[in-house]
């Protein structure tokens, strides 16, 4: 045939689209130039990095809680719309991700091709001021996100022309920048997907097995439902509100951490949690509170610790008081990590390629300062343990 013939190579790297191929483990193994450029960065800079370090803060929420499950769940997304981070600016995106495996089934690598979408996103934010109003509370949030971004990018510049308020001024816009990201998105989306599915599968005719999972999925759907607002109380927290308790001494607590154990075995099979709970006396406590400590405290060990090791988890009442531990094998965190493990937005050397946003331990940790107690961490060659300690009963006002 006569004609110029395509070169595949250049075609891969001057494609008018970005070009990403991702490990199992997340982490790029391949990238265009078109994208290099587009982020102001070498192809080969790229290299090793996770997707997730790309983005800006709110986008990785939105990564965490509903691009990465729904990714799981059928293989392939298209048109997700991201924010990355290009020399210090916002690049708006849209995303199409499909999934590689092999005949087994084991993932092989991921495919994502991005396109540039920033007329797209202007002419979005257009349409919303025309009409008005937000007709649903995502479009809401979107609104309170935009204008505190606007009274954020004010507050600096006047506070940046005085060098004294200079400290001031960062620490307060770290403040804002984490409850942006609290509220930057609508995280109901993702439950609102996992309960569809589950309700869609209960109405087909299932095994006494999936009857079981998909009622623990509904049971976690609710759980995740106040995880939500306990996110929002860590904003409230951080700007001076601090976390609310509902204290109930009477309520059995046992049951509340038997579920957390059994919803994590369902989500990791492959590992072994071994339990022991001796509550001989009643504990006044928060128990959805006490409920998610264990369930971050769990999750962060089954994500760092030992495979060959299982996870041990163990609450009982001490004394005068109750006292909750998690241990893991594997090795000991390290020195300059183990003063950072309870800060907001801490995740350490993570594996893996869908983490979470490292809020878990600090939310942990408000909660046991919320209930009068102490969580603290010993590290080893042996074991990591994290102990939380509380007293049974409020004490009572003098």
């Amino acid at each position: 045939m006569d004609g110029p013939s395509e070169d595949l190579a250049d075609l891969y790297e001057n494609a008018p689209c970005g070009y990403l191929s991702l490990s199992p483990a997340g982490r790029i193994v391949k990238a265009n130039a078109t994208l290099a450029v587009w982020l102001g960065r070498r192809a080969e800079d790229l290299l090793g990095s996770r997707l997730h370090d790309l983005m800006s803060v709110p986008s990785k929420i939105f990564f965490e809680t509903h691009v990465s499950p729904l990714l799981r769940m059928q293989g392939y997304l298209h048109e997700v719309a991201l924010d990355l981070i290009a020399e210090g600016d916002r690049l708006p995106i849209l995303a199409n991700a499909s999934e590689r495996r092999d005949k087994d089934g084991k993932l092989l690598f991921t495919r994502i091709t991005i396109f540039q979408a920033t007329e797209r996103r202007r002419h979005e934010r257009e349409l919303l001021a025309q009409r008005g109003a937000a007709e649903d509370a995502k479009a809401a949030l979107q609104k309170l996100n935009l204008e505190l971004e606007a009274r954020i990018d004010e507050a600096v510049s006047a506070r940046l022309s005085s060098e004294k308020g200079l400290l001031a001024e960062r620490e307060l816009g770290d403040l804002r920048e984490q409850f942006i990201a609290v509220l930057g998105h609508d995280l109901r989306n993702p439950l609102s997907s996992i309960d569809s599915g589950a309700l869609l599968l209960l109405r087909e005719e299932q095994s006494d097995k999936a009857k079981h999972v998909l009622g623990l999925m509904q049971g976690s759907v609710v759980r995740m439902a106040g995880l939500i607002d306990n996110l929002m109380d860590f904003a409230r927290g951080r700007l001076g509100g601090g976390i609310t308790l509902n204290r109930n001494a009477a309520a059995p607590l046992e049951p509340v951490l038997l579920q957390v154990v059994e919803e994590l075995r369902v989500g990791k099979p492959d590992r072994l949690i071994e339990t022991r709970i001796d509550l001989t006396a009643p504990v006044d406590c928060d128990r959805s509170r006490i409920g998610q400590m264990a369930s971050n405290l769990l999750g962060n060990a089954l994500t760092h610790g030992s495979a060959e090791v299982p996870v041990r988890l163990v609450a009982r009442t001490v004394d005068d008081g109750f006292e909750l531990s998690v241990a893991n094998g594997g090795a000991p965190i390290p020195e300059d990590a183990m003063a950072k493990l309870f800060e907001p937005f801490f995740r350490g050397e993570v594996r893996g390629s869908l983490q979470g946003l490292g809020l878990g331990l600090h939310i942990a940790s408000e909660i046991a300062k919320a209930h009068g107690g102490t969580l603290d961490v010993a590290s080893g060659p042996l074991e990591t343990r994290f102990t939380f300690r509380m007293p049974l009963a409020t004490p009572k006002a003098a």
